[in-house]
């Protein structure tokens, strides 16, 4: 069966304006912000880790409820 592709443009230029401005304040006088700007990406990182996880955690789990439903209609 076919399933449409996700459209991921909005969250990629969402992104790239993140990590383009993260760049710009790495070049800021403030040491504090350029500090600032380790622990921001650091956390990006993390949270994109933490998807990844739910997702495939999310994609077992309906593979399993598949398994089950056709077991239960057989």
């Amino acid at each position: 069966m076919w399933q449409p592709q996700e459209d991921n443009t909005y969250n990629d230029l969402r992104e790239n304006s993140i990590r383009q401005w993260l760049e710009d304040m790495s070049r800021h006088e403030d040491v504090a912000v350029r500090g600032g700007v380790k622990v921001t990406a650091e956390y990006l990182e993390d949270l994109k880790k933490q998807i990844r996880q739910l997702e495939e955690k999310c994609a077992l789990k309906d593979a399993y409820l598949k398994k089950m439903k056709e077991k239960a209609g057989q």
